[in-house]
């Protein structure tokens, strides 16, 4: 079910509570030989007058988020009015993301009608609050009063805020060698931080580890709430086509776990089945050069994903949220891909970059390199065979330090 934006609770403005006085604008500009600088210069202060009156709306939208907020952190409250206020807290404020036609990309690549889904609208500026708050609710409703995840940064503090405004204690693992600079984010919203050895995938073990032993709800990819992540995902579909009216041409999506990608795949398929869309868009992958197994697969022609070797992958600034030797929901994404009659390719640190630029300079919108890829995937398909005419979406995630 698609949710409403409901992101405007506070009411509009009143008007002005006394009529404007005789020989106003109005009169002036119907009087024979009236002079129009005199009647223009009455009119504007007429308007002005109007604007003066105002009266101001007596509850902000931040002030009625913070109340909801203050019923759903509070254990005292009954579980029914946390819920409510949870939710409520959630529809208005997480989804319903921007999405824009970009006419000067369009120029500068020679593809027309490229459409971008900005993620970086969402509170933590990435498409990962859909499932943090999704689980923060599930795990709500449950009874848990913990939460837990590993995280390369991002998915930490969605997680974090999440779990904030649900009252959940929350905990946070983060590889030792990372050095993301969202955790002083995450503790703000008062997780536990926790640094533990190995690679991101060695780190979502001890965080499942930590689940099972303390009762603490599990909200790494891949476990038992894979189907309500792909659910929550699949609100993205639902926007683009309460935008387009239709599916895309095709959707391009870059990659590492590959929920992402397989949970927009499964809303479209949902909208196609209920007989909402002419077709399901072929789902376009990329990722960093050589380090995914969902890419890696599809050009392979391999069934199933295979473990990369983890000693052979090298971790930079720009690659690191792309970086995966064993892609968690990977087999999903992959299915998704075929499925659709997709593709998948690979991107360099240097495109990612360049394509970062591009979009802040040519569209104004400050973009992580890493959700570049599946553009560059789609681009590159385009030089070496032209596609044909369509809309041509790209889902993009938002620039945080």
């Amino acid at each position: 079910m698609t949710r409403s934006n409901g992101g405007s609770r506070a009411g509009s403005a009143a008007s002005a509570t006394s009529p404007p006085p005789s020989g106003t604008a109005d009169d002036a500009a119907q009087r024979p030989g009236a002079e129009p600088a005199v009647a223009t210069a009455a009119l504007e202060a007429a308007e002005l007058a109007l604007i003066d009156a105002a009266e101001p709306a007596k509850r902000t939208l931040d002030d009625e988020i913070q109340a909801l907020r203050a019923i759903c952190a509070d254990p005292k409250q009954p579980l029914g009015d946390r819920l409510e206020a949870f939710e409520d807290v959630f529809e208005s404020q997480v989804g319903d993301t921007i999405l824009s036609r970009a006419r000067n990309i369009e120029r500068e690549v020679g593809l027309r009608q490229i459409y971008l889904k900005f993620e970086g609208d969402n509170p933590s500026g990435t498409q990962k609050d859909r499932i943090a708050f999704s689980q923060a609710m599930d795990a709500l409703r449950r009874g848990f009063e913990a939460i837990t995840v590993a995280t390369c940064g991002n998915y930490g503090v969605a997680i974090a805020m999440a779990a904030s405004v649900a009252g959940l204690r929350c905990y946070v693992y983060v590889p030792e060698s990372y050095h993301t600079g969202r955790i002083e984010e995450m503790q703000r919203y008062g997780a536990e931080v926790l640094r533990a050895p190995g690679d991101y995938e060695s780190v979502v073990q001890v965080s499942r580890e930590r689940a099972d032993e303390d009762d603490v709800y599990d909200a790494n990819p891949g476990g038992a709430n894979t189907a309500l992540q792909l659910r929550a995902y699949g609100e993205i579909a639902y926007e683009i086509y309460d935008e387009l009216r239709d599916a895309p041409t095709a959707v391009a999506v870059s990659v590492s776990n590959g929920t992402t990608l397989a949970g927009i795949h499964k809303g479209f398929v949902s909208l196609y089945r209920r007989g909402k869309t002419s077709h399901i868009p072929p789902i376009i992958a990329g990722s960093s050069f050589g380090k995914n197994p969902i890419v890696q697969a599809f050009l392979k022609g391999a069934p199933r994903c295979e473990s990369l070797q983890p000693e052979k992958i090298r971790e930079t600034p720009v690659n690191e949220p792309l970086i995966n030797w064993a892609s968690i929901d990977g087999d999903h994404a992959l299915e998704a891909i075929r499925d659709s009659g997709g593709w998948a390719a690979y991107a360099s640190d240097k495109s990612m970059m360049s394509y970062s630029r591009l979009i802040r300079e040519q569209q104004g919108l400050s973009v992580l390199p890493a959700s570049t890829a599946g553009l560059i995937a789609l681009l590159d398909r385009h030089q070496k065979q032209p596609l044909r005419p369509g809309r041509y979406l790209v889902i993009l995630t938002g620039r945080r330090s």
